[in-house]
């Protein structure tokens, strides 16, 4: 997919978003005011939250957004609680009191790091936006950034000719403004600096009446800019536009037990191999590459002739991904993981995968070292070959994790014994012994590699 593909793209998620307007909301009732509540805190967990002891947002993660919500004018007791692994709910931020003043909206914002969590009340307006405009409002929420100047400007305009939409530091916030509908160029360079780009968001359609809420908060998808931009409308639509440099990272995995080192060959490149020789169990690092959609072959390392998996993944700009090369050499297949490797601080998060073709259905337990898994449920049952679990928030420390065959309780992996820490990310995957069957192994990733 070329750049500008990807920019035609952009613009019409961006379009969607900005037409998702709030035109046709009823005015906030003279006893109620309207609130929403955005998730900003790259490294705490997801929350819940409570407004005057009621349920207000549930499960709430980072960068999600709960929409604008009639509530009492007046003052308000609002408490956040952290979800932690088991049942754990520690208050987080609060019991905090909020004055909501009738007939006017707001959004609270939990920021910073998560030990250092707080609310950040953002008034917004609450009249109609004008005929032909976009109303936007701008909040610096990544605590890790400077102060920085924003631009909204005409695409590729001189920004050393151009004002700032804004200036601001970690906390504050500029507008709302009104400007024109229309195509613009969202930049972000430290104050004072206009040379230095450190976000730049490309070609970027706002469409009449939309109503934007844009927070900066801290980078966690792929590239260099420290930050990316959350865009939330009171209705709840949300779209995170990133750095327009910001790549797709990739690895590979050989997990195929009867086959041998292979070759990894991108748009029919053979004579450069994006990967050589790459042999069963192992990985690749990560490879930075274009957004996009590629032709992949995986051939004999060195044997251009026997192409053995030929196939088309996209990888989306801003992603990470893990590409196995599954099941035994005669039904090999790519097997395409999301990866997501945002750390959280108060928990590790482990990620278990099936990849082995002779194990047929397992149960994965993850018990206390040394404990029996007689009399235990197990943490997923009859999970399918190339099946993962997701990612499974553990507390810090040591577990056992025993494989056995569906309703069995005869292990056929384990227990093998990991250490995990908090802000740890973790990745497993189940494998046959080289040349296929038994004794099955396992695959260990991320921060299992020193």
């Amino acid at each position: 997919m070329t750049r500008s593909m990807r920019a035609i793209l952009a613009l019409g998620i961006v379009a969607a978003l900005a037409a998702c307007t709030d035109d046709d909301d009823p005015a906030p009732l003279a006893a109620t005011a309207e609130l929403s509540v955005i998730h900003a805190s790259a490294d705490a967990p997801a929350v819940d939250v409570d407004l005057n002891g009621l349920q207000f947002a549930r499960d709430l993660d980072f960068k999600q957004a709960v929409p604008n919500q009639a509530v009492s004018a007046g003052s308000a007791e609002l408490v956040v609680r952290g979800i932690l692994p088991g049942t754990s709910r520690p208050t987080v931020i609060g019991p905090a009191r909020v004055n909501l003043e009738a007939g006017r909206r707001y959004a609270v914002l939990a920021v910073n790091r998560v030990s250092a969590i707080e609310p950040l009340i953002i008034t917004r307006d609450s009249t109609p936006v004008p005929a032909g405009s976009v109303r936007l409002q701008v909040v610096h929420a990544a605590p890790a950034a400077p102060r920085v100047s924003v631009y909204v400007t005409a695409p590729n305009a001189n920004l050393a000719s151009s004002a700032p939409a804004g200036t601001f530091s970690f906390k504050e916030s500029f507008g709302p403004v009104n400007v024109a509908a229309g195509e613009y160029q969202i930049r972000v360079t430290p104050a004072g600096t206009p040379g230095t780009v450190v976000f730049d968001s490309g070609p970027v359609r706002l469409d009449a009446g939309g109503d934007l809420l844009i927070s900066a908060v801290q980078n966690t998808a792929t590239g260099a800019s420290p930050i990316t931009l959350l865009a939330t409308t009171t209705s709840g639509a949300r779209l995170e536009l990133l750095d327009r440099a910001a790549p797709a990272r990739v690895r590979v995995v050989h997990a195929s037990p009867d086959a041998p080192p292979v070759d990894v060959v991108v748009n029919n490149d053979f004579t450069n191999p994006l990967v050589r020789a790459l042999a069963f169990p192992t990985a690749t690092p990560f490879v930075s590459v274009p957004g996009g959609t590629y032709n992949v072959k995986v051939t004999p390392a060195g044997n251009r002739g026997v192409i053995v998996i030929d196939a088309n993944p996209t990888f989306a700009a801003g992603g990470e991904f893990s590409v196995f090369a599954v099941g035994r050499l005669a039904a090999i297949e790519p097997l395409v993981l999301r990866d997501d490797r945002r750390r959280v601080a108060t928990q590790a998060r482990v990620r278990i995968l099936h990849a082995s073709p002779t194990a047929g259905a397992v149960d994965l337990y993850v018990v206390a070292p040394g404990a029996s898994i007689a009399q235990a449920t197990p943490a997923f049952s009859a999970v399918p070959f190339k099946a993962n679990t997701g990612y499974v928030n553990l507390a810090a420390g040591r577990y056992d994790v025993v494989v056995t065959p569906t309703g069995s309780k005869t292990a056929a992996i384990g227990p093998a014994t990991i250490n995990v820490a908090a802000s740890g990310v973790y990745t497993i995957a189940a494998r046959d012994a080289a040349g296929g069957g038994g004794p099955l192994g396992v695959i260990l990733l991320d921060d299992f590699v020193p």
